[in-house]
């Protein structure tokens, strides 16, 4: 993906190291070429390949080795972190290992209805329980898996599967007409962490090179643009200059209009008010948010992403189908992860509207919010017994 100034294509992640998955131990590492064919030209930087394959690039001083390496350096840290983000889930799910230390084949449909049940405990919803245990099944009577330990790779790669459905996890649409940024609009209900999250988006696009501007569309909280103002110092992003009193929808026109002006701003974060999911006339007031933005640059929203309370269970699916609806989302983020036991109604959220989580929050830090990538999540989640 390529955007209107400095930054080069990027991936949310971009996979570095060995790991164990669902399909057992596989290299990671991206190639150079792979690397390569995954960006484009950066607009003030001519990007060249040097004859042992090591990209450069050119005339604008931007590195994309430096890019890849900075990425590669984040993977490793986010498969960490998701992993000990996961925990209070993972010991709910530890009656896994209790049901398959037991897995007889002369009884696996009593086996395979407690799993069920166990990932009915940690709110992967009816559906989402049914369709991955259903997975097993057809796998064990085409005798494709007899023992526990086979049976618990084809649970994970039936989850896998389900996550993988609703497209690529890995990536962020940006905008690639050079000249104009790239926006992104953060949408949520009230208290599900939406500044917090943009101030951490903030921070990890501007490690990778990019310059941003963060918009205060949150009009009806007094205290949100200062907190905006804040993460905007602390990730050295530039604040839009929006006037009190403004309306929501001009603030966000408003600070597009200045970003395309300005011609160095790579991506716009725009914040918007937290609104419960069935008050439609607050509904209406955010559909208005994104006409405003789409009026001043016509390919924008690059991306809407919704932020979800991972503690509220599966009572995100009906908040992920009401903004779905309104202001068509096109990836999740997934807060608050390290402070429940119900992270996977998110892959029900998932399985029902098609949509890929895009990031996970596991912390308070600035580097706490986390690529997602469902083999690694699944595997974080259903872990090794000797790990």
């Amino acid at each position: 993906m390529s955007v209107g100034g400095h930054i080069a294509t990027m991936t949310t992640t971009t996979m570095t190291m060995t790991m164990t998955t669902t399909r057992g131990v596989r290299p990671t590492t991206m190639t150079t070429s792979t690397y390569r064919r995954r960006t484009r030209a950066v607009h003030r930087a001519s990007v060249s390949s040097s004859s042992d394959g090591e990209t450069t690039a050119t005339g604008g001083g931007f590195d994309l080795a430096r890019l890849a390496r900075v990425l590669k350096k984040k993977t490793a840290m986010d498969i960490e972190r998701v992993f000990n983000g996961t925990s209070k889930t993972r010991e709910k799910l530890s009656a896994v290992n209790d049901v398959l230390a037991l897995w007889r084949m002369d009884d696996f449909e009593e086996a395979l209805e407690e799993l069920e049940e166990t990932l009915l405990g940690v709110d992967f919803g009816p559906e989402v329980a049914l369709a991955a245990t259903d997975g097993v099944r057809a796998r064990v009577e085409l005798g494709e898996c007899s023992s526990g330990k086979e049976v618990r790779e084809a649970l994970k790669e039936s989850i896998v599967d389900i996550l993988n459905a609703a497209g690529d996890s890995t990536s962020i649409g940006l905008n690639e007409t050079e000249g104009e940024p790239s926006v992104v609009l953060v949408v949520g209900v009230n208290g599900g962490g939406k500044t917090t999250t943009l101030g951490k988006l903030s921070h990890r696009f501007a490690q990778s090179g990019a310059k941003v501007m963060m918009v205060p569309g949150d009009t009806f909280r007094a205290a949100a643009a200062e907190q905006l103002a804040t993460w905007a110092e602390r990730t050295g992003a530039v604040m839009s200059d929006s006037p009190p009193n403004t309306k929501p929808g001009a603030v966000c026109f408003k600070a597009v209009d200045e970003a395309c002006a300005r011609g160095d701003v790579d991506v716009v974060l725009a914040d918007t008010s937290g609104r419960l999911h069935n008050n439609s006339q607050l509904m209406d007031e955010l559909v208005g948010v994104k006409k405003s933005i789409t009026k001043r640059l016509p390919s924008a929203p690059h991306e809407v992403l919704l932020v979800l309370d991972g503690t509220t269970g599966l009572n995100m699916l009906n908040q992920a189908r009401v903004f779905s609806k309104a202001v068509g989302v096109t990836g999740i983020i997934l807060t608050k992860l390290d402070g429940t036991a119900r992270g996977g109604a998110v892959v029900s959220v998932v399985n029902e509207l098609g949509i890929p989580v895009k990031f996970v929050g596991v912390g308070e830090g600035m580097d706490d919010l986390q690529s997602f990538e469902p083999v690694s999540f699944v595997d974080a989640l259903f872990p090794e017994e000797d790990e």
